[in-house]
């Protein structure tokens, strides 16, 4: 019995504590997460500049004979009907 006193003391002597090391109070609240989806939702936003600047130049560069020149179409003729 008396053991079991004894290591019921010691789970409690070691689960009481902090878990970790401290956090500043400026990190936490709704300040400071608007903050940072603000500034991730910036990068999303150049990123996909980015991805939409890249596809541009790799379609560029797929057709070099096309760049810059029209291409001609036939004329159109009429479709004979019934």
């Amino acid at each position: 019995m008396r053991s079991l006193a004894v290591m019921l003391m010691a789970g409690l002597v070691i689960s009481c504590g902090v878990v970790g090391p401290p956090v500043a109070p400026e990190t936490i609240g709704a300040a400071p997460l608007i903050q940072r989806q603000k500034q991730q939702h910036q990068q999303e936003a150049l990123e996909a500049q980015q991805r939409e600047k890249a596809a541009a130049a790799e379609a560029a560069e797929s057709y070099p004979d096309l760049q810059g020149h029209e291409v001609e179409l036939p004329p159109l003729q009429p479709v004979e009907t019934r």
